[in-house]
């Protein structure tokens, strides 16, 4: 039986420890309470998509995202779709090329204009997409084409070829210019940039939104779960991909989370408070992946 004195030293111990502990992330709800991975698990695997809101050098969204995947496949199986801002539209034959067997993993590299951190950061996720073989979907606008909204605002979409436009959401393009998404984004910057910045700055970033949001809705059906990949600008707030998804689909169950970076992680900072439905919570000194 231990005594009193004991159990005292075992309590210091535990707590010494505790405090002594250097998390590298926490993950808080909506309202900025600590949460555990296995209720966010839970919570996450009843919506119908999924919006995974990372800091694109952050490795802690990253190793989230690919454990993220793995539990919901192990829930989900076949009906789990994963999508990403990474890729874009004009390249899903390739990526379904790659997928399928048909062309090899240095073919499609070359040819996919991965981002620069492909290698280290969403690579796990298309790997295990084609080890499962799993839906994996190209979401974001060719870039061409965000340029060309940035110079000629939405209607310079109206030129495109009927073949460029199966690439793009129908147009018109939707778009609500009073979403604090889009009004903050003339406030963003400084300098040089903002001295080239018009209206049609939120815009190019909306084109991206509406198109992510438009891919979702193209391959997404009813008892699937749709995990997408994607900067954590895109979804913050419930604004963003979330509007576009929500016009088109009110009765849709879309779920969001968002990274963000403290330099203490025992609470919440206000701020981020209310971002997402689950906010994972990093540490500022965290080393980057580019």
């Amino acid at each position: 039986m231990k005594t009193k004195a004991t159990i005292i030293i075992l309590i210091a111990f535990i707590s010494f420890a505790f405090k002594s502990d250097k998390p590298a992330y926490r993950i808080f709800s909506v309202d900025g309470k600590n949460v555990k991975y296995e209720r966010m698990l839970k919570k996450l695997q009843k919506a119908d998509v999924v919006l995974f809101g990372e800091l694109h050098n952050n490795p802690i969204s990253h190793w989230l995202q690919i454990e993220l995947t793995k539990s919901l496949y192990d829930v989900k199986k076949e009906q789990l779709v994963l999508g990403a801002e990474m890729f874009e539209t004009d390249n899903q034959l390739i990526l379904d090329e790659y997928l399928s067997g048909l062309i090899s993993e240095n073919k499609f590299e070359t040819e996919a204009r991965i981002w620069p951190n492909y290698k280290t950061d969403y690579k796990p996720l298309v790997s295990f997409a084609k080890e499962n073989n799993l839906q994996f979907v190209a979401a974001n606008v060719p870039r061409r084409y965000a340029s060309l909204v940035f110079k000629n605002g939405f209607e310079g979409l109206e030129k495109l070829s009927n073949e460029a436009k199966n690439f793009i959401p129908e147009l018109p393009i939707k778009y609500n210019p009073e979403l604090e998404c889009y009004k903050s984004m003339m406030n963003m910057g400084g300098g040089g940039m903002s001295a080239h910045k018009t209206s049609n700055f939120p815009k190019a970033q909306a084109i991206k939104d509406a198109t992510m949001a438009g891919s979702i809705l193209k391959y997404w059906k009813k008892g699937q779960l749709f995990l997408h990949y994607n900067g954590a600008y895109h979804s913050n707030n419930y604004e963003s991909m979330v509007w576009y998804l929500k016009q088109a689909n009110p009765n849709l169950k879309v779920m969001t989370i968002s990274t963000v970076e403290q330099d203490e992680l025992k609470t919440l900072s206000e701020e981020s408070k209310g971002v997402a439905d689950f906010i994972i919570c990093v540490h500022s000194s965290m080393t980057k992946t580019h």
